[in-house]
């Protein structure tokens, strides 16, 4: 069995093998081929997914039917419609592989169970939610901070790696740009 969420775990709480044979218990494992959807817009039904590895995005279709992404995960990530899974109602948002991926899942009854057997785990995720949200405030300090250029050169420097090999069109929605103006600027930066 892949060792990668233990190692995550063990960053903000401390969990020996024989508990992580446990924990995992509660989670299935998934793989799911790019572009496959794991939720839609309407679904009752959301789960709360661990990227072993691959990238998932979480995006909403606006009233003009344009894509906005608004979450990455990477190998390592959690990805979720949290508001959803809390307060038990239907997401607006989908969620889909952008490569083949292999993804542990777990529901909203699981992680209560999986909280009542390892308190330690609900410690586990307020960490994981508490980064989510920082990262978000991140990222509304950046479009509220900087010029939609100045954006996409700050992401590009933080995440090389992530620009470089995710498309050009899903980095454009995510920071709110247009892929024309993206490619614009990529051709601006190597002239």
């Amino acid at each position: 069995m892949d060792r990668t969420l233990f190692q995550y775990i063990n960053q903000h709480v401390s969990i020996d093998e024989s508990e992580y044979d446990d924990i995992i218990s509660y989670f299935n494992r998934e793989n799911v081929e790019k572009k496959e959807l794991l939720m839609r817009a309407g679904d009752r039904s959301v789960c709360d997914y661990f990227v072993l590895a691959g990238c998932l995005h979480m995006y909403f279709i606006g009233s003009d039917g344009v894509e906005h992404t608004v979450q990455f995960a990477l190998k390592g990530w959690w990805l979720a419609d949290y508001l959803a899974l809390h307060k038990k109602r239907p997401t607006e948002f989908y969620i889909q592989a952008v490569e083949n991926s292999v993804l542990l899942s777990i529901s909203p009854a699981k992680r209560a169970e999986l909280f009542l057997a390892f308190p330690k785990m609900e410690s586990y995720f307020r960490a994981v939610y508490q980064i989510a949200y920082g990262a978000y405030q991140t990222r509304m300090k950046y479009i509220l901070s900087y010029s939609k250029e100045e954006i996409y050169f700050k992401f590009r420097d933080s995440f090389p790696d992530f620009v470089n090999s995710i498309p050009q069109y899903l980095v454009a929605s995510y920071l709110g740009l247009s892929a024309e103006y993206v490619s614009k600027l990529r051709r601006k930066h190597i002239s």
